[in-house]
């Protein structure tokens, strides 16, 4: 289980990343590029699920690499990770805070921040 105020703690340790708002909502960027993001559903998105239940709790977006990698990252089937019709077609996953393992939840936050990041700070991270 991770919370909100984890997320925030562990992106703020990366270079150069700040926390943002985007659509009323926190968001951690690098180089203006958000890799991470509080994503409530909309109304349109609980209707999607018709009669099933939608994940509860906290939801967070973070961008992947690109489709290939979203797809492996589904495929691993980790706790808490999903996407949505919404997200069809575009590199991010969701994960449900209280679903997903923190040790799960940190690599996926590294990954989204490196997919984000300058090529050159992103090297100097890996290498440090």
């Amino acid at each position: 289980m991770v919370t909100l105020d984890e997320v925030a703690e562990m992106a703020l340790r990366f270079p150069q990343t700040v926390e943002d708002e985007r659509h009323g909502n926190r968001a951690w960027a690098v180089a203006g590029k958000a890799f991470a993001w509080d994503r409530r559903f909309s109304k349109a998105d609980i209707k999607r699920y018709g009669d099933t239940t939608p994940p509860d709790g906290a939801i967070v977006a973070l961008r992947v690499a690109d489709l290939h990698e979203k797809s492996s990252i589904l495929a691993a089937e980790h706790g808490g990770v999903f996407t949505i019709p919404h997200f069809d077609g575009y590199a991010a996953v969701l994960v449900q805070l209280k679903a997903v393992h923190k040790r799960t939840f940190r690599g996926l936050l590294t990954d989204a921040w490196l997919a984000c990041a300058p090529d050159a700070l992103a090297q100097e991270w890996v290498s440090r």
